[in-house]
């Protein structure tokens, strides 16, 4: 079925209605757009699970400070403590709020960037420069994290709720609210829907040219890898592609993802930082924890982007081509 036709009935030829029905789905699903909305998703939920103790370590890390230190350590020790103090729940802390979050914000990602991509083309199925790619991919993060933002800063509280600070107390950590419970108690008790979105303004900032970069990257990448005369490269070069624009799309933003993690616990009883403004909290962790304060975290954060952004960039396109295959 050519992407042109109509699904209903064909050339005058009534059609059973599960029958049309099935075919208006396949028609919608398999345009441009929906499918990268759908293939997003899927992407984003794998990646996520794939390295989520990664994920919830370099939170630990990043929301450490002068006198908060019980994670200074190395990657393989803080994994280690992670075990024995909670076991393999403890690695998947906050996975599933995770999830809830990353199959929405993916979504919107990878389907904001292909409805994008219209308005900049040279003509239809052009291939774009890359600063066209790079605004196409920012605006694309701005309007993702915007939809899903409230998600992120419950996960964040989740991921580090069980954890072992000293600034926790026990009594704290023996009845752990869920997803819902966490969103309602900051509702109620810390200034109600723009308590939801805290922290946001250092979040876009970081995100923007993060999500810019690594379509930029993966797309420059991915072509230098797809050999003369192919159409697309091998599934071991799409995993290359997708770890180099992750690695190169983190480590050139990651300062921001710091700064979003300090003000997404800003108010958060017994381990809140209290900045004022972003500028504010540059100041303090520099004169307080050095330059190497806006890295905390990094290390684990490295070490999970190849294997996340690999699987969630083959797993996009395998999703992508076959919704997209629906319309032959």
């Amino acid at each position: 079925m050519s992407v042109d036709r109509k699904p209903a009935s064909v050339a005058g030829t009534p059609v059973p209605a599960p029958i049309s029905r099935l075919i208006q789905l396949r028609y919608t699903v398999s345009q441009p757009v929906f499918a990268a909305f759908l293939a997003g998703g899927a992407a984003g939920a794998v990646s996520r699970t794939v390295v989520s103790p990664l994920e919830r370590l370099k939170i630990l890390f990043q929301i450490q400070s002068v006198g908060r230190e019980e994670y200074k350590m190395s990657v393989g020790k803080g994994l280690a403590k992670m075990w024995r103090d909670e076991g393999w729940r403890g690695f998947m802390r906050g996975n599933g709020t995770n999830c809830v979050r990353i199959v929405p914000y993916s979504a919107v990602q990878f389907g904001s960037y292909n409805f994008y991509k219209r308005f900049v083309e040279p003509s239809p199925g052009a291939d774009l420069s890359p600063l066209r790619r790079l605004i196409c991919g920012g605006a694309a993060g701005i309007t993702s994290v915007t939809f899903t933002y409230p998600l992120d800063i419950v996960r964040t509280r989740l991921s580090i709720q069980s954890a072992s600070f000293a600034a926790l107390s026990d009594a704290s950590r023996k009845k752990l609210p869920g997803m819902w419970g966490t969103m309602v108690t900051m509702y109620k008790t810390e200034g109600g829907f723009f308590a939801l979105y805290r922290g946001i303004l250092p979040t876009v900032a970081g995100v923007a040219p993060y999500v810019g970069l690594n379509f930029m990257t993966y797309e420059s990448v991915r072509k230098y890898f797809t050999p003369d005369g192919d159409k697309n490269p091998t599934a071991v070069r799409k995993l290359a592609a997708g770890a180099v624009s992750g690695a190169v799309a983190q480590t050139c933003t990651y300062p921001f993802d710091v700064l979003r993690r300090r003000f997404q616990i800003n108010t958060m009883s017994g381990i809140g930082y209290q900045y004022k403004s972003i500028w504010d909290a540059i100041k303090v962790i520099v004169a307080q924890e050095g330059v190497k304060g806006l890295y905390k975290g990094i290390a684990p954060n490295l070490l999970k982007v190849a294997p996340s952004m690999a699987s969630s960039w083959l797993s996009y396109e395998m999703t992508r081509d076959f919704f997209l295959s629906l319309r032959d």
